[in-house]
């Protein structure tokens, strides 16, 4: 129909890559657009170091688990080393499921945003940041800024 595509890899990614070639593989000029259109969703966690960011990001590793073993709720708060006590099934379901993230200092970030986008190819990120406290929230959003700005 030749308009943008837009795909929830922030929380759904284990298709993208087939989406993204069905997408571009079958686009159609149309009075909207010339080609093709990509945004894709992608979480950050930043911080001032890894270790932080680690933290930060156990609120979202929490919530999926979660999700997934039929107990949904709000947004739980950090817990040290949390992915560490979890069985290795749960382990490789958010590994699965967080794969489109960058979590880290501002140098990680940056990393993983430059290889996500040279992988995908997308025209456009939604950055989302599923973080419990909001003084660390807008924090990595002011960090994820300065790293887009950069890149």
């Amino acid at each position: 129909m030749g308009l943008p595509f837009a795909f929830a890899s922030h929380f759904a990614p284990a298709m993208l890559q087939e989406a993204l070639d069905i997408y571009r593989a079958r686009f159609r000029p149309s009075p909207q657009l010339d080609k093709p259109y990509v945004m894709l969703g992608f979480n950050v966690f930043a911080a001032d170091t890894d270790q932080e960011a680690l933290l930060l990001a156990s609120s979202m590793q929490q919530a999926f688990v979660n999700l997934r073993t039929g107990r949904p709720g709000q947004l739980p708060p950090p817990v040290e080393g949390y992915a560490n006590q979890l069985p290795p099934a749960a382990r490789a379901m958010l590994d699965d499921v967080l794969s489109c993230s960058a979590i880290g200092s501002p140098g990680t970030v940056r990393e993983s945003i430059t290889a996500f986008v040279a992988r995908a190819q997308p025209q456009e990120l939604m950055i989302t940041s599923q973080i419990f406290d909001h003084a660390a929230r807008l924090h990595s959003y002011k960090i994820t800024a300065r790293v887009a700005d950069q890149l």
